[in-house]
């Protein structure tokens, strides 16, 4: 058995979903794609990848040497199961959230980058990293295709699947990639509930509400109805794709639910402990609190209207104005004279445009 061989029964047996090996020559057709979504502000300001389109797409900017990538795709589903529908002031957590599913790739990777070094290979791990653009990579070495949802698609897992790499110099043989791809196919394009993919393969982050969930700041008034009971993430565009459709029914186990109202009242050092897997602008729980007030002035009840006005006198400004929103959704007389009270005793003028 030769050396890709080996690598390839490590990543089976540690429970890839899908192996490939590509060059490791640079992707200046995606570093242009990035250049554009920058300066068209369809990247929304984010770093990540955006940051640096050059260095991000070519991984001889951060590893001089290496020659071919290994690419790793791990399937998130059926483990990470379904939220079922909204009850009783309950968040959403998108799926690739429900734990740090991560772990599993980034073990199976190290495993991977050991075979490499034990044979006297440079190995370099890449999971999440803005050092290169994994789907560029997964395509390249074969482990799928690019769907019109902007996400890498495999057949069987769909668009169900975290990717990481391996640089290395070792020369080993390059995969074929794939020549399947969407077709005439397009579910994902309506079912994204903002409009945020503008066009196939083309996703417009402004209007995207996973990354509103991860955005410092306030969430803008006209997407937060959209956000609906969304705690954290958004899966409408993945759940409309039919790849993934055979993943999806036999993820059977209800997680990825959240108690909005505990969520308000937990601490500090509780939030980033149960949430430390989530990207939280500045480790700040402010924003799971905020992502938590809109979700309940979109899904929640009566049982749920003082939890949010308490937040009308909360001391950062950011959660008051939210759960004055939320408030102003959920409605009622006692509403009313909570926030009639928050009226006067408010000051500073983003919190006194949400109060009206």
């Amino acid at each position: 058995m030769d050396l890709r061989d080996t690598l390839e029964r490590t990543a089976t047996t540690s429970g890839l979903a899908g192996f490939g090996v590509c060059s490791a020559d640079p992707f200046p057709e995606v570093a242009d794609d990035l250049q554009e979504r920058v300066v068209s502000g369809k990247s929304a300001g984010m770093h990540f990848t955006f940051g640096d389109p050059a260095r991000s797409t070519d991984i001889r900017s951060s590893f001089p040497w290496a020659e071919r990538l290994v690419v790793g795709a791990l399937g998130y589903l059926p483990k990470a199961g379904t939220p079922g529908p909204s009850h009783g002031g309950s968040g959403r957590i998108a799926r690739f959230a429900t734990e740090d599913h991560y772990v599993g790739l980034r073990s199976a990777l190290q495993r991977i980058a050991a075979e490499l070094t034990g044979q006297g290979h440079r190995a370099e791990v890449l999971v999440d990293d803005n050092r290169l653009v994994d789907r560029a990579a997964a395509v390249r070495a074969g482990v799928g295709w690019w769907g019109k949802n902007s996400m890498v698609l495999a057949p069987g897992a769909g668009p169900w699947l975290l990717l990481g790499s391996v640089a290395t110099d070792a020369t080993l043989n390059v995969s074929e990639p794939m020549t399947r791809d969407c077709g005439t196919c397009s579910a994902c394009l309506p079912a994204c509930p903002t409009g945020a993919l503008v066009a196939p393969g083309v996703l417009d982050a402004s209007r995207c509400l996973a990354y509103w969930a991860q955005a410092p700041g306030p969430v803008p008034i006209e997407f937060r109805a959209a956000m609906g009971d969304r705690f954290y993430g958004c899966d409408d565009c993945l759940d409309a794709c039919p790849p993934g459709s055979r993943a999806i029914e036999a993820a059977t186990d209800v997680m990825g639910r959240v108690d909005l109202v505990e969520v308000l009242s937990d601490d500090d050092e509780s939030l980033l402990e149960r949430f430390a897997h989530f990207y939280i602008p500045r480790r700040d729980p402010t924003y799971l609190r905020r992502n938590a007030l809109i979700a309940l002035g979109n899904s929640g009840g009566e049982d749920d209207v003082n939890s949010v006005i308490a937040y009308l006198d909360h001391p950062e400004w950011l959660l008051r104005a939210h759960a004055a929103w939320a408030a102003a959704q959920l409605g009622g007389p006692f509403v009313e004279n909570a926030l009639e009270r928050a009226r006067l005793a408010e000051s500073d003028p983003r919190v006194l445009a949400e109060l009206g």
